[in-house]
């Protein structure tokens, strides 16, 4: 009986969504609604197929500044079964707020390393996906705020740790687990790409609106690691 290999991938998007990223924003949501068909097809180039492909967003501003609408975390999306529903979820991103120029990128790192990953395919690779053009606050930073979640991590170094090492494994599967960066030569950034095992970094200029934001550059990094 033929054996089918299958190939089960999670995506999270923490999408920058604040005011600075009006400009390129639409680029990033137009995008994420092409995966499902442009990654089938380049694995399918590559004859590598089923794939089980699920989706989760991640839109982050500022939870000093932006109260209730900090973030917006939502489930996985299974696609193309949920396509629908993910699109409309993605067009209502909306980008504003954000207050100073560093937002609350971390707590939305965290959010997605803490996601309900896919632990059942027999290939798989579990990836998150970060778009800002600013850098971001310390954790915690926004605590004052009554909407600032519970179970955050402390500080960057216990947020490292829930990442894990080769060394130390993390919150999540050490084979699964890719970071691609899609943002500014900042501290937090720079510590995560410089520290943090399986990390991409592809550097953005601040307020320049990712001009260098290249949609095949997470197609490759996917589907040339499985």
């Amino acid at each position: 009986m033929a054996y089918k290999l299958t190939f089960g991938i999670d995506l999270v998007f923490c999408i920058d969504a604040t005011g600075s990223m009006d400009h390129i924003l639409d680029t990033v949501k137009n995008n994420a609604l092409n995966l499902y068909k442009d990654f089938q097809e380049r694995m399918t180039q590559k004859y590598k197929s089923p794939v089980e492909l699920r989706v989760r967003l991640v839109a982050f501003r500022d939870y000093y500044y932006d109260g209730d609408k900090a973030m917006m975390v939502t489930d996985f999306f299974k696609l193309p079964s949920q396509a629908a529903a993910f699109e409309k979820v993605v067009r209502y991103i909306e980008a504003a707020g954000g207050g100073d120029n560093p937002e609350d990128g971390l707590e939305a790192v965290a959010y997605a390393i803490k996601s309900d990953w896919n632990r059942t395919a027999m290939k798989k690779r579990h990836v998150i996906v970060v778009w800002s053009d600013d850098g971001t606050h310390e954790l915690g930073f926004g605590k004052t705020s009554s909407y600032y979640p519970s179970g955050m991590p402390k500080d960057f170094n216990e947020l490292t740790m829930w990442w894990g090492s080769k060394n130390a494994p993390g919150l999540m599967d050490e084979h699964a687990k890719r970071l691609i960066l899609f943002t500014p030569n900042k501290k937090h950034w720079t510590l995560m790409r410089d520290n943090w095992n399986n990390v991409i970094h592809y550097e953005s200029q601040a307020s320049n609106g990712l001009k260098e934001w290249d949609y095949d550059q997470i197609l490759d990094t996917i589907s040339n690691s499985i």
